[in-house]
């Protein structure tokens, strides 16, 4: 005697147990898909702040992190102004 109906596998056929197994890869695939649409990615933290800093923020920013010194940010500030055709702070 086979078992539960003489089906085997536990009274259910070869195309169930296909179709159960695309069910649960489809389930599985839908919850990650959920996760990783809810939490938030790293470059999106990132780019709005990146995207909002004008060229002389950046410029202020990287001489008071000691990156570049008193005549570089000058001369750098100097062409930003002059390439905008403005006068200097």
């Amino acid at each position: 005697m086979m078992g539960y109906g003489g089906m085997g596998w536990g009274g259910m056929p070869f195309g169930g147990m296909i179709g159960m197994v695309l069910l649960w890869a489809a389930l599985i695939a839908a919850i990650v898909w959920v996760v990783v649409r809810l939490l938030p990615g790293r470059q999106a933290a990132q780019g709005p702040r990146s995207a909002q800093e004008s060229p002389e923020e950046i410029l202020d920013r990287r001489f008071a992190r000691g990156e570049i010194d008193l005549e570089t940010y000058q001369a750098q500030r100097s062409a930003l102004a002059s390439a905008r055709g403005q006068d200097l702070r």
